[in-house]
């Protein structure tokens, strides 16, 4: 025999279940940027994520838009926390002065640290300086040297953008981030979703135990990457180094 108490709780159960519907109803399970929950407060319905997509087809629209009115693109990434005056700092710089000297335009993210030098560098040799910035709660402030600039609000199409039409993507030491763009970019070109462009890793020290790790562990221990995957990038010292690489690389168009 059922008890009444079970009876009561069972009953009390479905009329929760149906408010709980009442207030779930249209609502979709989606991850949203930590801004975007706190904008919200409450789970996105079907209308919020539909417009969500236009504001991202958007994103993409004027990022592409924006692209291709430049030419001869080379797209540099490292660490925004590099100091004025500290090595990377004077080796992007001297970078961005050769690149401008010789008409190729200059692509960062726009920050600070190696951002900023590789802008600089263009900036003082009057080339064109470009920078892709990303809006954070905390603002990441656009570097004084960009001269044409873009504000993204989504990452992944900043991401794009970075990567879209560059002939030649040069990485300083940095952290998470310049780490995230660089194996995207060789993933990109050992899966043959991009034609074959120069990779370049400035700072031996830096980049060379990495990939030591990468060729014992990676290739000779697990069998994970084929052996001409390792070059797939050039790990160099010095500006002038990386510009021998840069110099006789083919243009190429979006992806």
């Amino acid at each position: 025999m059922v008890s009444w108490k079970r009876m009561f709780r069972k009953k009390n159960h479905h009329k929760a279940l149906e408010k709980t519907t009442e207030k779930m109803e249209g609502a979709v399970r989606i991850p949203l940027p930590s801004m975007e929950h706190e904008e919200t407060k409450q789970p996105p319905n079907m209308n919020d994520i539909t417009w969500r997509i236009f504001r991202i087809m958007a994103e993409f629209v004027e990022g592409f838009q924006f692209l291709s009115e430049s030419s001869r693109e080379v797209t540099i990434f490292g660490s925004a926390r590099a100091l004025e005056g500290s090595r990377w700092y004077n080796e992007a710089r001297t970078l961005g002065n050769i690149l401008a000297e010789h008409g190729f335009t200059v692509i960062t993210g726009g920050g600070p640290g190696i951002m900023e030098a590789a802008n600089r560098g263009a900036f003082e040799k009057n080339g064109e300086s470009i920078g892709l910035n990303i809006q954070l709660p905390t603002e990441q402030r656009t570097n004084p040297y960009v001269k044409r600039g873009r504000g993204f609000y989504y990452f992944f199409t900043r991401k794009v953008m970075l990567a879209a039409s560059a002939q030649a993507y040069i990485y300083f030491p940095g952290g998470f981030g310049t780490l995230d763009e660089c194996f995207e970019i060789i993933t990109l070109i050992q899966t043959h979703k991009m034609q074959k462009t120069p990779v370049i890793l400035i700072g031996k020290e830096y980049w060379g135990s990495l990939w030591a790790w990468i060729k014992t562990q990676a290739l000779e221990t697990q069998q994970a990457i084929a052996p001409k995957d390792l070059d797939l990038v050039h790990i160099v010292d010095t500006a002038e180094e990386a510009f021998a690489y840069i110099k006789n690389s083919e243009e190429r168009t979006l992806f």
